[in-house]
């Protein structure tokens, strides 16, 4: 799952910004930036960043409104959402995990598009409230912004990229919100979400694959219809392609694991015998007891069989070695109040989902402060991997 840096809060979700993003954010402005120099010349190069920044500025926030149009209606659908996170590709909503039925995919997909076509016809409005022009009469972007002001360069330019990405986003590429309309549609036909979601990936795949073949011939000087040609284009256009393709096989994957875990909780895949330490144990018995001879990296730290804490590798490596036989487990241990913990009627996969997201290897199975066991990542993999045997699926 995707994070980042979280910058706020919206309607209860998170907004994370990954790095990724600033490079986008940067590429977008100076391309904007140059874009307002050629088509009016007699803008100074602050007047054309302060518009090109403004205009990626506004950009992303439509962005941002596209993914949270997403998250609202998954939650109205029954459907958590951790996070919204803007990156290199745009924006992605965290949705914890498979909407309820073919109709709720359909609503969960389609609001995404139609808010960027709305966000696209009312700044194409305000642009021609602000100076009216024949947009008909327009045949390129540099020609249009030579007959408008500022203020109308802006509303045209975010007028015409929210359209686009509306019907960019259309494309029937799975997982973009285009192929989820159509794993959709192929679900209410079968009844099936995973062979929805593997003809949907098919599909998605082949789409990845024509955007990159278009991309390496617009690098050789073939002229694409609708795209153009040039080597920055068509790189660009195959690094999408590649990035697609990849997702939509991460996404079946995906699809496959939450269905072999459904209705699975935690209690039934968690280790119930896991290796535990007093606090008061050195960390060099630690170390030479456990730590050498098991291979785990974390030890419960339990007394009168109450979870006070854990003892990983790590929390001894951040010890001298020659403190090792004067501290003890409690003393480096991580405490409770720090543990990621669930517990043992929940289901398997929002555990899953909560290893990948915060990259754990391990969460601790509670009732109230006593331990019952501890579920690993590599526990859930085994599960999967006996399962999509029995089952005739791969994962």
């Amino acid at each position: 799952m995707r994070s980042g840096i979280r910058i706020g809060r919206i309607f209860g979700i998170d907004i994370n910004i990954d790095w990724s993003w600033i490079i986008i954010f940067a590429l977008v402005a100076w391309s904007l930036s140059s874009s307002f120099s050629a088509a009016h010349a007699n803008w100074g190069l602050g007047e054309s960043w302060f518009y090109a920044i403004t205009a990626a500025l506004v950009f992303f926030a439509s962005v941002l409104a596209h993914e949270i149009a997403h998250s609202l209606v998954a939650r109205t659908r029954g459907v958590p959402v951790k996070n919204i996170t803007l990156f290199l590709f745009g924006g992605v909503s965290n949705i914890q995990r498979e909407p309820p039925s073919a109709m709720a995919e359909f609503l969960i997909a389609i609001v995404g598009p139609l808010t960027s076509f709305a966000a696209g016809i009312i700044f194409l409005f305000l642009a021609w409230l602000t100076r009216p022009v024949n947009f008909g009469s327009i045949t390129n972007l540099a020609g249009a912004f030579s007959q408008l002001n500022p203020l109308t360069t802006l509303l045209f330019w975010l007028g015409s990229i929210n359209i686009l990405v509306g019907t960019f986003n259309l494309v029937p590429g799975y997982p973009l919100d285009g192929g989820r309309v159509l794993r959709s549609i192929l679900w209410g036909i079968s009844h099936n979400l995973r062979e929805a979601t593997r003809w949907a990936s098919y599909i998605g795949q082949g789409v990845a694959w024509l955007m990159i073949a278009a991309g390496i011939a617009m690098v050789f000087g073939v002229n694409i219809p609708l795209l153009g040609s040039g080597f920055i284009n068509g790189i660009w256009l195959a690094f999408i392609g590649w990035f697609l393709n990849n997702a939509a096989q991460q996404s079946y994957q995906q699809t496959i694991m939450q269905d072999i875990l459904k209705d699975v909780d935690v209690k039934r895949l968690m280790d119930t015998q896991p290796k535990t330490v007093a606090p008061d144990m050195r960390v060099d018995d630690l170390v030479n007891n456990y730590i050498l001879r098991s291979g785990e990296d974390a030890y419960p730290v339990i007394r009168d069989d109450i979870l006070m804490g854990v003892v990983t590798v790590a929390n001894v490596k951040a010890l001298p070695r020659q403190d090792w036989g004067l501290r003890t487990a409690g003393d480096i241990m991580t405490p409770y109040d720090r543990l990621p913990v669930v517990h043992p009627e929940e289901e398997a996969t929002d555990a899953m989902n909560m290893l990948s997201s915060k990259r754990l290897k391990e969460l601790f199975v509670v009732q109230g402060h006593e331990l019952l066991g501890i579920l690993r990542r590599k526990d859930i993999i085994r599960w999967l991997q006996v399962n999509s045997d029995a089952s005739g699926s791969r994962v």
